[in-house]
């Protein structure tokens, strides 16, 4: 018997558009002899079943379950997320599958909760032996003065939204002039921001995903902007070039592929996983960026450019992820 399968997409940030795309990319991509699947569309104001004929209708929230266009009430069996930020990249709803014991395709609470914070990220990456940029953590109710952080950080530095992906919010500060307006530009995304030392190098990104037990890094991707640095812009509107499998001498490669099954490991990762690193021109290490744990899929994103440079297909791909989660 086919596995019923919710595709969870929607949120409530301004990443929704993103997880709208991803939800397409995989759900065209679904091995249809193996799962139904069912997409749900959450939303501040609504969760709700988008049947065949893109009508919607409520979720019973109690349980997560729906009826469906023939009256029959489905109970899923796995819930494969596609939500980039909150509530599906946080934490909340992973807390709400495992009060319901709905098994799903991301990392558990702790980890999500801790990997969409930046500065824990990097706090429990560096107590583990990873290489991280020197960074402040700011908060909207205890302000910090300019001179305080320049006397604790180097310019130039990137101010950034400390919760959140897709680069939203996100500043290079190369003069001491430009610092709060930065600031102010990141506290208009979240209540959290963190300032981190610029690191001068090539940019990469690395996705690693575990099944039947194997922790496995995908082709490494690297990141060439137009941009001063690789914003929402870049990322999304085409004015970036991303080259996988990145040119890169074994050396570098196996440092970044070592520090990303490392951070997989430290911070109790489930699922497929994206981790940014910045290779520093100075010493030739990887020092890590952030960790995505619900990476974008959709026509754009990095993940499925990296399965197709492994050798697979995307419907083999997330077939594994799914069988990983039901597992």
């Amino acid at each position: 018997m086919k596995k019923k399968i919710a595709l969870v997409t929607g949120g409530f940030s301004g990443e929704a558009e993103i997880s709208y795309k991803s939800a397409i990319t995989v759900g065209n991509n679904i091995d249809t002899d193996k799962f139904d699947c069912y997409k749900i569309d959450i939303t501040p104001t609504e969760w709700a079943y988008i049947d065949e004929h893109n009508e919607r209708s409520a979720v019973n929230k109690e349980d997560f379950s729906i009826t469906d266009s023939g009256g029959n009430k489905i109970i899923f069996d796995a819930i494969l997320l596609c939500i980039h930020g909150t509530p599906g990249e946080d934490g909340k709803l992973q807390g709400y599958f495992d009060m319901l014991k709905l098994p799903y395709t991301s990392c558990d609470v702790a980890t999500s909760a801790i990997t969409f914070n930046k500065r824990y990220t990097v706090a429990i990456a560096a107590f583990g032996g990873i290489n991280v940029a020197n960074s402040l953590h700011l908060f909207k109710h205890s302000p910090v003065s300019n001179n305080s952080i320049l006397n604790s950080l180097k310019l130039p530095v990137f101010v950034k939204p400390n919760n959140g992906g897709s680069s939203l919010g996100i500043s290079k500060v190369n003069i001491a002039a430009d610092l709060t307006v930065a600031i102010e530009k990141a506290f208009k995304e979240d209540d959290q921001v963190l300032v981190e030392e610029y690191i001068k190098g090539r940019e990469f990104t690395i996705g690693v995903f575990k099944a039947k037990g194997q922790i496995t890094t995908l082709p490494i991707t690297e990141i060439i902007t137009k941009k001063e640095f690789f914003d929402y812009e870049a990322k999304y509107l085409g004015l970036s070039e991303e080259i996988t499998p990145a040119l890169l001498d074994s050396a570098s490669a196996s440092a970044i592929e070592a520090a990303a099954l490392s951070a997989y490991q430290v911070l109790n990762c489930r699922g497929v996983v994206r981790i940014d690193f910045i290779l520093n021109e100075e010493n030739n290490l990887p020092y890590l960026l952030e960790v995505n744990t619900v990476p974008g899929q959709s026509a754009a994103s990095l993940i499925p450019q990296q399965v197709i440079a492994m050798g697979w297909n995307l419907k083999d791909f997330y077939t594994t992820i799914i069988e990983e989660a039901l597992a």
